[in-house]
């Protein structure tokens, strides 16, 4: 029989089911947390994107919301000057691996970035880290969709719905460090691949990596 307790996030008294993840408690509750990686199906968060920092008394530093269960009698602060900093960080660094052409990309005004950057009063331009110079292709062979890398977080939301959801096994990731991408089996094209375009991953994605090519022409 599942458990409710009593949490405090941001001085707001919350309850909610003992053991459910921080994060969705926060966002269920309308207290924003910046994140691009979680999935709230997904048993084991991956906690790859480094966003959705917090503090909780009792820590001795931030942690990550997404993986983080609640407990009875917690305290959590969503706003420091550490989380801050850790946000601001790992923001800046997504940026400089991001081509940053707000204007002519598919998901302008509805992305995670520019979301994540509105609520915590951050710039979407590169300032202390500078742009990773790569070639990243522009693979357009579907039918439906294109897939545009430069723009990819590697969040893994697309990976996790076609492995998951789909069960088709068509992307992954490949490479490692800053060479890390998703792609799929011997990197040949999507529409080379077992992709089956159900369109699952390109709803999944937050920014403009993935987009379905009917919108590019309204």
């Amino acid at each position: 029989m599942s458990k409710t307790v009593t949490i405090t996030i941001d001085d707001r008294t919350i309850t909610a089911t003992e053991g459910e993840k921080l994060l969705w408690v926060a966002l269920g509750n309308d207290i924003y947390i910046p994140h691009l990686c979680a999935i709230k199906e997904k048993e084991h968060p991956s906690v790859s994107c480094r966003l959705c920092f917090v503090e909780i008394d009792g820590e001795n530093k931030p942690v990550p919301s997404c993986n983080k269960a609640v407990y009875e009698g917690m305290v959590v602060k969503t706003r420091t000057p550490a989380v801050d900093r850790l946000v601001r960080t790992g923001f800046e660094l997504l940026l400089s691996d991001h081509r940053l052409k707000c204007g002519e990309c598919p998901a302008n005004r509805a992305c995670a970035l520019q979301k994540i950057a509105k609520e915590r009063g951050l710039k979407l331009k590169l300032q202390r880290f500078p742009l990773l110079e790569r070639e990243l292709y522009i693979d357009d062979s579907p039918a439906t969709y294109t897939f545009d890398r430069s723009r990819c977080v590697l969040c893994q939301r697309c990976v996790w719905e076609d492995h998951v959801k789909a069960q088709v096994g068509a992307i992954g990731f490949v490479g490692r460090g800053i060479e890390r991408r998703v792609a799929t089996f011997g990197e040949v094209k999507l529409a080379e691949s077992p992709c089956i375009e159900c369109g699952l991953c390109v709803e999944a994605c937050p920014v403009g990596a993935l987009f379905f090519k009917e919108k590019t022409k309204e």
